[in-house]
């Protein structure tokens, strides 16, 4: 009877052509996310052209930028198959690989439009965690990115899930943690504190960056720890007692780490170590701009183009703030 109660990941299909609610999920996200930035530019003075221009390049570059990255770990699975590389309908897309392409495209386009790049990035914070929040529910429907193993009274009875999200969980017969709500909910946190955070004076620029990326990668990292298909890599002994030594307090709550298989994959998870990685350097950006820069630019201060305006250049206005 479970069977039945699954989620079916295909939406509809128009002749040939299969649509995928995962492709439908993503796409809400980035659409939410766009929403999102092109309100708070307003109060900069920035054209919405400006961010759906931005979007219309940054969602290819991520999503190629992503698969990049999970197929580069899990190539073994890949080279035996190459098309198989090309269907992310099917999932296989690492979000850390989306944010490199997001943010290579994002450098290279603010240079562009003469913004910096660290203005821009703090304005699309809130839009980078949205997407993901809603994002994750696509790896809901595809019933990956799960965690280990657990009885489904945990789901019902103390999670207090509803049937269909408890449903979706049972795989081949096996209930598992929903990872995915985990850090869906986290990241819904993660949007009020930014939203609550880029109203304040003290703010400067790119902390409300750092902080989307140390509240996503606090959560990641506990939460990877969950998860029973993470990529890895075989890294020193000290390096993968040292991750776990951190995921500790999971344990002290009941938690049980997911599978790795460490004789195939690694002990270290990939997204763990990155997790830290960023984590502290968006402690050190912050400590350290605070030391060092006298005279700050701070989030709620005038946004402008270094490039002339439309009227000099007879290009077009739309991307020029007006302060």
């Amino acid at each position: 009877m479970l069977e039945t109660l699954r989620l079916n990941p295909i939406a509809f299909d128009l002749g040939p052509i299969t649509v995928h609610w995962y492709g439908i999920i993503l796409g809400l996200g980035a659409l939410v996310g766009l929403l999102l930035a092109v309100q708070e530019g307003k109060r900069f003075g920035i054209s919405p052209d400006f961010f759906m221009d931005l979007l219309l390049m940054g969602v290819p570059s991520a999503v190629i930028a992503a698969r990049i990255y999970y197929v580069a770990f899990e190539w073994n699975r890949y080279k035996g198959d190459f098309l198989s590389v090309f269907k992310i309908w099917e999932g296989g897309i690492a979000i850390y690989g989306a944010l490199i392409g997001a943010f290579i495209c994002g450098i290279l386009y603010a240079r562009y439009k003469g913004y910096n790049f660290l203005r821009i990035a703090d304005i699309c914070a809130p839009s980078l965690i949205a997407g993901q929040l809603i994002g994750r529910w696509g790896n809901f429907v595809n019933q990956e990115a799960y965690g280990g193993p657990v009885e489904e009274s945990f789901l019902r009875d103390k999670l207090h899930l509803p049937g269909w999200i408890v449903d979706q969980m049972n795989v081949e017969g096996v209930f598992h943690h929903p990872t995915f709500l985990y850090e869906s909910l986290w990241n819904v946190v993660g949007i009020i504190i930014l939203f609550v955070l880029r109203r304040q004076k003290f703010l400067r620029a790119g902390e409300l960056l750092c902080t989307y990326f140390f509240w996503y990668a606090l959560g990641r990292f506990y939460i990877e720890g969950l998860r029973t298909d993470s990529l890895a890599f075989a890294g020193p002994d000290w390096l993968a007692s040292f991750m776990n030594g951190l995921w500790t307090p999971m344990e002290w709550m009941g938690f049980h780490a997911g599978y790795l298989n460490i004789a195939l994959e690694g002990n270290v998870r990939v997204s763990q170590l990155v997790s830290v990685v960023l984590l502290l350097a968006a402690i050190v950006f912050v400590v350290a701009r605070r030391v060092t820069i006298v005279q700050p630019v701070h989030y709620l201060d005038p946004l402008v183009s270094s490039k002339p305006k439309a009227s000099d250049n007879n290009i077009g206005s739309s991307d020029v703030a007006n302060s």
